[in-house]
């Protein structure tokens, strides 16, 4: 039999199908989608599908479970689009929307946490609705995927800031996403303005170490080709400039400010803008729902909480009226709070979480909120 002709349901490619193929991947934007000539074949032959293409079938769904059991945890990465969109065949493509989302538990060890997954998937299904962000386009790391390579190791999330940012092209929209553990440690390259690294834990900091704001900001700031916006979005203590970006926003002055003195590096003006959200300050530590926001069934981080009930309710929000929401809603939580009256006014300055914003360029907080783009 001749190889027939079929269209990509997403980008319209066009392109050849061999015979008797129940799903085929697009050469142009890697969607995979069962072709036409076999929904007609299936028409054709009353519904009868050969033996070949039932065992094709059968394996990929197995390959999208990570395994045959139902009792395993079931994958919230989307494959294998996931792993192979980062072939580039071309050179000419739509703009892309593209995110990383991390979520530790850290739960065979003390510094256990219990919402970060639920952070996670709330966050995904932000991007994923209200920003229609594909989900073959989405890379998910948690201790609950069953695919070792998904699993958040210092390793694999270095591995995953490549794959976020790589043959990005103006117009791309690209999204970090990280619950977990953040700490802060001695700077010893005399960078920092406070004398201090901030970094986020992976789930095997204790033997493989942290990953330093120096590493983040040259895995996936750097890089960035002008046209590109990497939007941050950091739920850890001492996140405030966890991405070592120079310009930090002022809410009470409404004005931008540099933390930090400018590196011949960021006075070039051919990159991208790279945009953080962080849960705190850099002296600070972030607070969960079941500690700050009342009696919340969902232990999730309290910024993300809030952050998402803010933009579902209205997705144009601007960067200035976001950061604007997410304080006054995280200020009314620690009010009503959960330290004795006496101990919250001693160590307010460090336990307040005050979210901030900063970003690799000073830009107009009023303008739409860029995951849009």
């Amino acid at each position: 039999m001749m190889d027939t002709r079929s269209q990509c349901y997403r980008c319209g490619q066009r392109f050849s199908v061999p015979p008797n193929t129940a799903t085929i991947m697009c050469p142009s934007c890697k969607f995979e989608t069962k072709t036409q000539s076999f929904e007609r074949l299936k028409s054709q032959d009353g519904g009868q599908i050969s033996f070949r293409s039932f065992i094709e079938t059968a394996r990929t769904k197995l390959s999208r479970s990570g395994t045959g059991s139902s009792k395993s945890n079931k994958s919230l990465n989307c494959k294998p689009s996931t792993l192979l969109f980062s072939e580039s065949l071309s050179g000419l493509r739509p703009c892309r929307k593209r995110a990383l989302l991390i979520g530790v538990t850290y739960k065979n060890s003390k510094q256990k946490l219990k919402g970060t997954i639920i952070d996670v998937k709330g966050f995904r299904g932000l991007l994923m609705d209200t920003f229609t962000f594909p989900e073959e386009d989405i890379r998910v790391l948690t201790e609950e995927e069953p695919e070792p390579d998904f699993v958040p190791t210092k390793k694999n999330i270095q591995n995953s800031f490549k794959w976020l940012v790589e043959d990005c092209m103006a117009g791309d929209s690209l999204v970090f996403y990280f619950s977990g553990h953040g700490v802060r440690q001695f700077d010893f390259d005399s960078d920092e303005s406070d004398g201090f690294d901030e970094s986020i834990c992976p789930v095997d900091f204790v033997e493989a170490g942290t990953i330093t704001d120096d590493e983040i900001k040259s895995a996936i700031v750097r890089p960035l080709k002008k046209g590109v916006t990497l939007n941050a979005i950091v739920d850890a203590c001492h996140s405030g400039t966890v991405l070592d970006l120079p310009y930090v926003y002022n809410r009470k002055a409404k004005k931008w400010e540099i933390s930090k003195r400018l590196s011949e590096d960021e006075k070039h003006t051919d990159r991208g803008l790279a945009i953080s959200i962080a849960a705190c300050e850099d002296r600070q530590v972030a607070a969960d729902t079941s500690s700050c926001i009342g009696k919340s069934s969902i232990n999730g981080g309290a910024m993300t909480s809030v952050l998402i009930q803010i933009v579902k309710k209205n997705p144009t929000i601007t960067y200035g009226k976001l950061l604007d929401s997410i304080h006054e809603d995280i200020e009314k939580a620690n009010k009503e709070g959960c330290l004795p009256g006496i101990l919250k006014r001693m160590l307010n300055n460090f336990l307040s979480q005050k979210p901030q914003l900063s970003a690799s360029k000073e830009f107009n907080v009023n303008s739409r909120f860029l995951i849009l783009q």
